[in-house]
Parts: C-alpha cells; structure tokens; sequence
C-alpha cells in the first residue's frame, strides 16, 4: 500500500487497512484540502443533509454515512469469518450488517481467497468439522489474479488469503464473526477470539458457488457496469479520454477510487475541483450533478454510489 498507492505511515509499522472513506465512530474521515479541510465526513452530513449524501439517503442513515472504502493488504491468509444481515446486526447490535464487495489490486502468484462453502453444508457438519480444525476441507478455495471481483452477501463465510491487495467497498459496519484463525497464536501464546455462538446463526449454509468471479465488460472510455445491489453500485471506467458522468436523476453521494493513472475532476461550470491520482479516493457531493473527468494519461477508476434505499432503517429499531 506504500510503495504502490501512496500510503503514508512508518516503514516500520505492518499496516494491514487503509480506511479511505469511513464514519465509523473514532475513525470518521476528515476533509484534506478546501475551506472545509479538517471537517469530519459525519459533521458535514449534518450541515448539508441530502446536498451532500442525497435526499433518500438522508432519510435513511441521517448523519452516519452508509458506505466504508478500504484498502486491505494481505501479508498471510486472513481469519474465516462472516458478517450478519441487517436484521440480524439491528437486533443483536443496533447496526447495519455487512455486504462487500472486493476487487483484487494486486495478486501474488498463486494467491487465493475463499468464498463460501464448498458444497452445501448442514449445521451439524460444520459443527463437526470446525471442532476437529477441518473447516478448510468444506470450503470454497478460489484462484485470484489482478483485476478479478467478488461480491460477498452478508452470511457467507469468506478470507482473503495472503499476497492479495484490495479494494473493499463495503456498508458502514464494524461487525465481523470470526470463526477460524488456523489455530494461530500471539507472541504470549494466546489464540485469537473466536464468535462461534453468534456466528451459528448468521452463517448461510446453503452458499456456494464454484465460480465466484464476476464478470464485467471492459469497454475503454465507457462506463462498465460492475455490480449492482440494494446496498452499493459499483461501475469501473478505463479511459484515456475525456469521460461526461451526469447524475442529475441519482439522488446519492458518488465515490471515485483511482485504481491507476491520474486525472483532473470539473464540475458543473466547469471549475475544477480535485486532481485524482492512484490510491487516492474522493467524496462527490450529490448536488454536484455533471462530472467532467479529464485523463493526464490511461487512468482506471471505480465510481461507487447508492442507487435506492437498503431494506431496513436503523433509526426505526432506536
């Protein structure tokens, strides 16, 4: 994440996340430059409502932003683990659950990740198997190389393995339930906290696929639809010409993450607003309707927006 995206923290610190656009409580984002530099993301919301996360969505989630960008660098296999739905995290922790969304950066040779069961597996094999530390034989292990996509719907279990860089985009949730580490332990010998009772019930059984990649057009200086859901849209844009977005009709925030090259942002009348390079993200309040992209050189983005209401407002269960 260093060397390649431009993070910026002690060679000798291992940071594994990089939270590029988060309202999670203690790490809210703040606005880097403009006379709103030093604002955090959850105070604007307050002050501009739906001119800056769109009307509907305001309804919805009020000042908490729905969405959290992350970059994950994998330096071994990441735990197994789930999240809950958003029935399940409204009731037991009065939040939203978590569907991701993952596109790899970069991918060692070789690298995997797991995505679900491998078959369709009963309650009480799964019991059975992650008591004698054989989960891994009922899983689902999947090649990955640079560029490949995966959408991850609450419940089912998943890891990224290790030599993989990547883009999350993910709802604003902190929820995970871990229920295998590789029996790992920490310099004191103790071995990590499991949730394997929460989890019980939260784990859809009946998730598999053996093909877990999606596809997606490639179309150069076009907008590609990636995927699609209740929670997030994601469209990936490969172009080295100048690209028109209007989002006159969408009523939400737009987030462009820059997965290579460089570009500059124009808005409405043609004032430029932000310079876009690899790594970076940048937050595209809803009143700003018509995007001018203007490429310095091949330049790769995903745009991430809201396209409808998700099915549960947290404010009601409060």
């Amino acid at each position: 994440m260093r060397s390649l995206y431009g993070k910026d923290f002690p060679l000798s610190k291992k940071i594994g996340e990089s939270w590029e656009i988060s309202c999670i409580e203690e790490d809210v984002s703040i606005v880097s430059n403009g006379f709103l530099k030093g604002n955090k993301l959850d105070e604007l919301i307050e002050i501009y409502m739906g001119d800056l996360v769109g009307e509907q969505i305001y309804e919805e989630f009020g000042n908490t932003f729905p969405l959290l960008i992350k970059f994950l660098d994998a330096n071994e296999d990441l735990s197994i683990q789930l999240h809950p739905t958003d029935e399940l995290a409204v009731s037991r922790h009065n939040c939203y659950g978590k569907a991701e969304f993952w596109y790899m950066l970069e991918s060692d040779k070789n690298a995997k990740l797991i995505h679900g069961f491998s078959k369709l597996v009963s309650k009480e094999e799964y019991l059975k198997h992650l008591q004698h530390n054989t989960l891994e034989e009922i899983v689902e292990w999947s090649d990955v190389k640079k560029g490949d996509v995966f959408f991850v719907p609450a419940g089912k279990i998943h890891a990224i393995g290790k030599g993989n860089t990547v883009l999350e985009v993910q709802q604003t949730s902190d929820i995970t339930y871990r229920i295998f580490d590789y029996n790992r332990t920490d310099d004191e010998g103790n071995k990590r906290e499991l949730h394997t009772e929460q989890a019980l019930d939260a784990i859809d059984f009946e998730s598999f696929d053996k093909n877990p990649i999606i596809t997606f057009e490639n179309k150069k200086n076009n907008l590609n639809k990636v995927h699609h859901c209740d929670f997030f849209c994601t469209n990936y844009i490969n172009f080295d010409e100048v690209i028109f977005r209007d989002y006159y009709k969408l009523d939400s925030f737009v987030i462009y993450v820059c997965l290579s090259g460089k570009c500059k942002i124009y808005y409405n009348n043609e004032s430029e607003i932000e310079t876009l390079k690899k790594g970076e993200t940048v937050l595209i309040p809803a009143e700003l309707n018509e995007i001018k992209l203007v490429p310095d050189e091949l330049t790769e983005i995903m745009e991430v927006y809201i396209a409808k209401q998700t099915s549960i407002n947290i404010n009601e269960h409060q």
